[in-house]
């Protein structure tokens, strides 16, 4: 009986002695099943007590670090090698961890607010309604080479080390269900296409604005958020409960990036597919600056060349008889503007809205249009027509104006009938009215009877317009106007 506790004791000991020891630990965002970025520097971190060596054995290599201080990060870069896998990688200081299935492919980042969030299929009955097809989609979800890791929402006064998460999930009639749909679509078209193994880290959370996913440095320039981030940045209290936080601690400058964005840096990436923006659509001029000022950011910590495709916002809400402004297309508009951007690219969605859901359930059109960015952007597919009609000029002769478009592939089309329907001119009075539109080959020549002397012409100028534009490859033309006056917007901040 002694012997036996003793026995028992001894083991007892060896086991804490044992996880005394076992100081190595890597982050979530880097374990089993996870893909790590093909033909790229790959840097793989973690902590271990200060100054514990630590190797990393990957491919019949190894590769060394120490952790050199108080924090005991350390942090070791693999070369760059192609796509393929599964591999293992082993890493080892006073205790050994082994991660299994490792892939190497392309990683994406996949951020935005709802309607990037927004799953296959929600198990939540209060949440929202499945994609279309949900259960069919799940049902042919078998795609063992696409990964995904979710993000869990955290919020933070200053950047975080690391964030929790679903960990490397691998692609599967059992996990898709809580995938993000856009991006699990993004995802599957790309691996269609290529044949690479796909990953992708999806932080996101509903109802928030682009100014909680910018960092404070990224906000310097916007002295409207000035004050907001000095207090915000300063405070010490637990700002899951901090009530002098209006509206929610997600809905703070640099809350999101603090927590969601921060924490999966150096991560290697392919690139960022991004939807967001119905919580801007107030402040849509703002977003002109704001929306780049992101985008600048992000490239700040992931390098000047990272590719950044982002969603333009569906149509929503009832249809108006009339030409009038918008907020909706004047957030737009500043998304379009953002294309100034190197490395970018946008998929126009104003044609697959629902005017009753602020969440288009075709969720399968916008990541395919995304991945159609992305073959142009980042694939090279350099003939590739991946935009609908874009404006590139106009010529006016007396009551008609002459429109000339980009990205028209073999042709221009009105969609549904002979007529072209969403095009407004106006005056110098600024007072639009509606126009009649007809294809010219790839250029439309657009007048209105009560418009003698048109100056501007406006296209799917409206929360939900009925525009019908596309080109021969089945894309819609991107809204736009002619004219630079003065939105319902302008000045808010």
């Amino acid at each position: 009986m002694f012997r036996n506790k003793l026995a028992a004791i001894v083991c007892l000991t060896g086991l804490t002695l044992s996880a005394a020891h076992a100081t190595v630990r890597l982050p979530a965002l880097v374990g089993s099943h996870m893909v790590l970025q093909r033909n790229q520097p790959l840097p793989l971190w973690g902590w271990a007590a200060p100054g514990e060596a630590v190797s990393v054995s990957f491919l019949g290599k190894t590769y060394r670090a120490t952790a050199p201080d108080s924090a005991g990060r350390w942090q070791v870069t693999l070369p760059a090698m192609p796509a393929g896998g599964p591999y293992t990688i082993t890493v080892k200081g006073q205790n050994t961890l082994e991660l299994t299935d490792v892939l190497l492919g392309d990683v994406w980042l996949a951020s935005g607010q709802s309607n990037m969030q927004f799953k296959v299929k929600d198990s939540n009955p209060n949440g929202y309604q499945p994609v279309q097809q949900a259960d069919q989609e799940i049902a042919a979800a078998t795609w063992p080479r696409i990964r995904f890791f979710t993000v869990s929402p955290a919020v933070a006064y200053q950047p975080q080390a690391e964030v929790s998460g679903s960990g490397w999930q691998v692609c599967s009639p059992a996990t898709v269900a809580q995938f993000s749909a856009v991006s699990y679509f993004f995802a599957r078209d790309l691996w269609q296409r290529y044949q690479v193994p796909v990953g992708v880290v999806v932080s996101s959370w509903g109802g928030t604005p682009a100014e909680a996913w910018t960092s404070a440095e990224g906000l310097r320039h916007f002295p409207e958020f000035e004050a907001r981030v000095a207090d915000f940045t300063h405070k010490n209290t637990d700002i899951r409960t901090d009530a002098s936080l209006p509206g929610g601690p997600q809905m703070q400058p640099t809350a999101l990036y603090n927590g969601m964005i921060a924490p999966l840096q150096p991560l290697a990436l392919t690139g960022v597919i991004w939807y967001q923006g119905e919580s801007n659509v107030e402040r849509a001029e703002q977003y002109r600056t704001l929306f780049p000022a992101l985008i600048a950011d992000w490239r700040r910590h992931w390098g000047p060349e990272l590719p950044f495709l982002f969603v333009q916002l569906a149509n929503w809400q009832p249809t108006q008889p009339q030409p009038a402004e918008s907020e909706w297309a004047e957030l737009r508009e500043a998304q379009a503007l953002a294309l100034r951007l190197p490395c970018t690219g946008m998929a126009t969605t104003i044609d697959i809205g629902e005017a009753a859901d602020i969440h288009p359930h075709n969720k399968q059109e916008v990541g395919r249009r995304l991945a159609l960015a992305a073959r142009h952007v980042v694939y090279d597919e350099a003939n590739l027509v991946y935009s609908g009609p874009t404006f590139a000029g106009m010529t006016i002769a007396g009551p008609a104006v002459r429109l000339k478009f980009a990205n028209t592939g073999a042709g221009l089309l009105a969609r549904g009938g002979p007529t072209l329907q969403g095009f407004a001119v106006a005056g110098a009075d600024h007072q639009f009215y509606w126009a009649t539109a007809r294809l010219a080959g790839k250029e439309v020549v657009v007048q209105s009877s009560q418009v003698a002397a048109p100056v501007a012409v406006r296209y799917d100028w409206a929360d939900n317009p009925t525009g019908n534009l596309y080109n021969t490859a089945g894309l819609p033309a991107v809204p736009f106007r002619t004219d630079t006056w003065p939105g319902i917007t302008s000045g808010k901040k």
